[in-house]
């Protein structure tokens, strides 16, 4: 499946703040030199970036929407646009070369579209020295160029670059939005709705998730700290062991923290009667609000323990014996 499904802003997921404030921008025709494009990883924002220079480029748009069928619209169906450019970070970096590059292409006019849209991503990933160099380009910015940047919170941005652009904010998606998405992607219609849970709505990361082994060592592990059975006194060997398969996913340790913090989080709502698509097999155990909130200082701790590079196996013994 490609990874643009949809040219058309309003048959994309969810978003319906940033489809307003962008759909009246083309309406209107004022649309600025720059955006921001702010919000978490994977959750749609190179998605928008494409329909809207889409429809920026459209020879038969109608509204704010692409056609779908032109020429143009053809082109950006199969990524074969070429006033559509799209830079990411190489090895976790923006380099100035290749901003400095940037500013000289944008000088020339587009090749065959009324404007040409650059999208930058993570510009959070820019060193100081190539976020001047673009500040420099946002200060003078070329006729019939849009840019649009893309990072997960604008305060990792450059405040000045920030300020020469209109911010679009975008958050997680809804559980129902995310679920149907990865369906459409081949995901099994029962694992759908967990995926999309961890992922925090992010559609991006519930794919990568699908292909690691850490959703299987969750639900392990949560299958066995949610089991009245195993006593964490008697059965010491099954916590050690969890404890040391966790502490082997060392770069991976970070995100698996976070999903043991939406466990515990899901599990403070289902206190309330909400229900947020857990199993119930690791629903099992019943601990008050209390617990629940000295099991989070927990995973706080570890998180904590871990950007101090202490010892991963003790942390990681430590925790699961706290959450036990």
């Amino acid at each position: 499946m490609s990874d643009y499904p949809s040219l058309s802003l309003s048959g994309l997921y969810g978003h319906d703040k940033a489809k307003r404030l962008l759909n009246r921008s083309l309406a209107a025709g004022r649309i600025p030199h720059a955006f921001l494009f702010r919000g978490p990883d994977g959750v749609g924002k190179k998605l928008f970036a494409k329909g809207l220079a889409a429809a920026l480029n459209c020879r038969d748009r109608r509204g704010a929407e692409a056609c779908g069928l032109c020429p143009s619209c053809r082109k950006f169906k199969s990524m074969n646009h070429p006033d559509f450019l799209v830079i990411s970070p190489e090895k976790g970096v923006i380099k100035i070369d290749r901003i400095r590059q940037l500013g000289q292409e944008l000088t020339y006019p587009p090749y065959e579209s009324k404007i040409r849209v650059v999208v930058l991503e993570d510009v959070q990933a820019m060193r100081r020295e190539a976020a001047n160099s673009l500040l420099k380009t946002l200060e003078e910015p070329p006729d019939n160029n849009v840019l649009i940047l893309t990072a997960e919170s604008s305060k990792e941005v450059l405040a000045t670059i920030v300020s020469r652009c209109q911010v679009v904010p975008f958050a997680g998606l809804s559980t129902a939005d995310t679920s149907a998405i990865l369906i459409a992607r081949g995901v099994a219609p029962d694992a759908a709705p967990l995926l999309a849970r961890l992922a925090e709505g992010s559609p991006g990361r519930a794919l990568l998730l699908q292909h690691t082994e850490m959703v299987a060592l969750w639900k392990e592990v949560v299958g066995v700290l949610t089991d009245p059975a195993v006593d964490s006194d008697r059965d010491v060997g099954i916590i050690l062991r969890l404890a040391e398969a966790v502490a082997g996913l060392k770069e991976d340790l970070p995100a698996f923290f976070g999903l043991l913090r939406i466990w515990v989080r899901d599990l403070l709502f289902i206190e309330d009667s909400v229900h947020l698509g857990l199993p119930d097999a690791h629903r099992r155990k019943s601990w008050n609000s209390a617990q629940l909130f000295a099991k989070l200082q927990a995973i706080s701790r570890a998180e904590s323990e871990l950007a101090r590079n202490c010892n991963k196996s003790l942390v990681c013994e430590v925790l699961l014996f706290s959450l036990q």
